[in-house]
Order: C-alpha cells, then sequence, then structure tokens
C-alpha cells in the first residue's frame, strides 16, 4: 500500500537535518556549533553579530513558532530576537547549544505529528499568513543564519 505524502512529515524531515543533518547543504546546526568554543561564540568580528548571537536569534523563532503551533500567543517581537541572555562559561555554552538542540528536535516531532490541513491554517490569527507560510520561513530563515554562522568560523570565530 503506497502512503500518501504528507508536507507536515517533509517540513518536519526538512527541519530535522537543518539541527542534525543530511540536508542538500551538508551543513547543520549541531555539527557546526560541537567544535565552537564559549570563546568562539562571543567573538566579534567586526560589526557582525557573535556565533552566540545568531545561535540565540534562530532559537527565538524556534520558540516562538512551537509555542503558537502548541496554542500558545505569538508574542516573540523582532526586536528581542538578538537579546542573548549572558553567558559566562564554557559549560553555560554547552548548555545553551543542548537547549537549541533540544528544541530543535521537539519541534521536529512537533512538525512530524502536525495534521496537513492544519498547515492552510491562519497562524496566530493569520497576520503573518498560513501555519505552512511561517514553518516554511522559519526554515529559510534558520539557515540564512547558519550561513552567517559557518562564515564566522571561516573568519576566526570558531
Amino acid at each position: 500500500m503506497e502512503h500518501p505524502f504528507q508536507t507536515s512529515a517533509a517540513l518536519s524531515e526538512h527541519f530535522k537535518t537543518f539541527y542534525f543533518g543530511g540536508n542538500w547543504t551538508s551543513v547543520n546546526i549541531k555539527d557546526t556549533l560541537d567544535q565552537v568554543s564559549f570563546a568562539a561564540a562571543m567573538q566579534r568580528i567586526g560589526d557582525c553579530n557573535t556565533i552566540a548571537v545568531l545561535v540565540y536569534h534562530i532559537h527565538y523563532y524556534v520558540l516562538a513558532v512551537t509555542k503558537v503551533l502548541e496554542g500558545g500567543p505569538l508574542d516573540a517581537k523582532d526586536k528581542f530576537s538578538f537579546d542573548l541572555p549572558e553567558i559566562k562559561s564554557e559549560a553555560e555554552w554547552r548548555q545553551f547549544v543542548e537547549e537549541v538542540l533540544a528544541a530543535g528536535q521537539h519541534f521536529t516531532q512537533q512538525l512530524s505529528a502536525l495534521p496537513d490541513e492544519q498547515l492552510e491554517q491562519p497562524f496566530a490569527g493569520g497576520q503573518y499568513g498560513t501555519v505552512y507560510r511561517n514553518i516554511a520561513g522559519l526554515i529559510e530563515h534558520s539557515h540564512y543564519h547558519l550561513g552567517q554562522i559557518v562564515l564566522l568560523k571561516k573568519m576566526g570565530g570558531g
């Protein structure tokens, strides 16, 4: 018996590969951050955001979309999306990375259970389009910032 294509499952897999590998770019957040030390994550290169700030920025929006999909309000604000809480040590940096990866895993599981019909529904009241548009946008946004993180590592920030 052939299984019908499920958009939610495909989005879930796409998001999972961004976090844990297997995508077309061969770049993922877990492997990229595995070798980034606390010092490197906090290093500022020119006017660029630090690696830690970019990771926080990605994480901020993953948590915001997760909350909406779980029935909560969209209370994230762009102006706060770069406000990295203070991280003071290598241990705190590693803990933060683990929290980011756990949130990615949770969101992946949440997406895989999402009925395709829900993708057509308005996201958080419809001001930002459909659920599908916001999930696809989150994936695009995350890849964009992962590219910045990779470049910062190559420039000496990791």
